[in-house]
């Protein structure tokens, strides 16, 4: 088994793009929090997205260590795109 897990830009529920009162569509990466390298512990919080009318933090699935990111802040982003690897050591 590969220590890498990957973190991807989560899918929204349809509701949000119907009722209008939390995205607009667009999602943006609006800060990076880590850099490879570094350690993180599960649910630590590793971006924030903004997306429209809320900005939204997603936190790593796994512990273990940044091994590459893949977004730059203010980058359009679209569901399912690659954000970055973690490292488990597993």
């Amino acid at each position: 088994m590969s220590g890498l897990h990957e973190i991807r830009i989560p899918i929204y529920p349809e509701c949000w793009e119907t009722c209008g009162s939390c995205a607009q569509g667009d999602i943006t990466v609006w800060e990076i929090l880590v850099k490879p390298g570094d350690t993180v512990n599960f649910d630590d919080n590793v971006i924030t997205l903004e997306t429209g009318k809320v900005a939204l933090d997603i936190q790593s699935p796994h512990a273990g260590t940044v091994a590459e990111v893949f977004v730059e802040e203010g980058q359009h982003v679209a569901e399912g795109t690659l954000v970055m690897s973690i490292d488990t050591g597993d």
